[in-house]
């Protein structure tokens, strides 16, 4: 029972306890008199319904602080499933949804942790499995050292390598590491540089960079922006068909300067175009050994935050875009 749960303040209940208490003694005490009752067992009596009135009060009063403490203890031991009743809007109430709140984001986190060992392990276990196959055949004398095979060799320690260096950007995203060294930064040279690194992956695609205009320039961190060039055109590569193009465009818009990556590839469902910017995220179309570790366009959304900019998945016809914008501010 919460009878007390619309008084919004605490001190007012209080209040409203204390003056209950106060005229049911009275009541019970003019009564006693009135009808000739000793006072021995009047002022007994009165005193007992006035505790058992308190009580009943009270526990309305305090039971979201005793069902916090229950939530904390069972907390310690890891369970964060744990909610407590909040229907009343005083002071105590607002703490008991604070608690909810602050539950539900360690609930959260704690799913997150789990899942990013669950997505590690996995991630970590193909290459070194196909690895450690291949590298057995070639000791056992099962197979020659062909240049295929040591090809295949180079693949999944690539796959380790990109494996290893997102994981260490999406640590200095835990680790709140967001210092940029912001410089005036020509768009033109240092996309076509990050094209280059970028063909040096072997994948049959093509790339096309137009930048509007020509001596476009941004202010920005250069190691950081590369880190979202980088993932952006990695990630269309991937996807994208044999002999297919990657189209890379930037210009002004209305509030800054935009950055779009297009592939030729599946492209991504409208339901999923705000998932895929989470950690261990992929697209329906995405195949799932084609070397991605879905932490590619996580660090590229970091980027973008650092910037103070943002980053989405744009509409398109065929294949999937990705519009990056840099701020008013940053571009000249």
């Amino acid at each position: 029972m919460r009878p007390l749960d619309p008084v919004t303040s605490i001190k007012t209940k209080l209040g409203v306890l204390v003056a209950v208490t106060i005229a049911l003694t009275a009541v019970l005490t003019t009564v006693g008199t009135r009808r000739g009752l000793e006072p021995l067992l009047t002022i007994p009596a009165t005193v007992a319904v006035a505790l058992l009135l308190t009580q009943v009060l009270a526990r309305g009063m305090t039971s979201p602080l005793r069902e916090m403490t229950a939530a904390a203890r069972t907390m310690a031991t890891g369970d964060y499933t744990r909610r407590v009743t909040a229907t009343s809007r005083d002071e105590v109430g607002e703490l008991a949804r604070a608690f909810n709140t602050m539950a539900a984001d360690l609930d959260a986190v704690d799913r997150q942790r789990r899942d990013l060992v669950a997505n590690v392990s996995h991630e970590l276990r193909t290459p070194v499995t196909a690895l450690r196959a291949l590298l057995e055949n070639l000791a056992d004398g099962v197979v020659e050292p062909d240049p295929d095979r040591l090809r295949a060799a180079l693949d999944q320690t690539e796959r380790l390598g990109h494996l290893v260096s997102d994981l260490l950007d999406l640590s200095r995203v835990d680790a709140g590491i967001s210092s940029l060294d912001s410089q005036p930064l020509e768009v033109g040279p240092f996309l076509l540089d990050a094209v280059r690194e970028a063909e040096l992956t072997g994948r049959e695609v093509r790339f096309e960079v137009t930048v509007e205009p020509v001596d476009l320039v941004v202010h920005a961190d250069r190691a950081r922006l590369h880190q979202l060039v980088a993932n952006l055109l990695d990630n269309a590569a991937r996807h994208s068909p044999d002999h297919g193009t990657v189209r890379v465009q930037a210009h002004r818009g209305e509030r800054g300067m935009l950055l779009e990556v297009a592939d030729e590839g599946p492209g991504i469902e409208p339901t999923q175009r705000t998932a895929v910017f989470e950690r261990f995220t992929t697209g329906t179309g995405a195949d799932q050994h084609d070397g991605g570790t879905g932490l590619g366009l996580a660090i590229a959304r970091w980027v973008t935050d650092l910037h103070g900019g943002s980053i989405e998945v744009a509409d398109t016809a065929t294949g999937c875009r990705i519009r990056a914008c840099l701020p008013e501010g940053t571009s000249a």
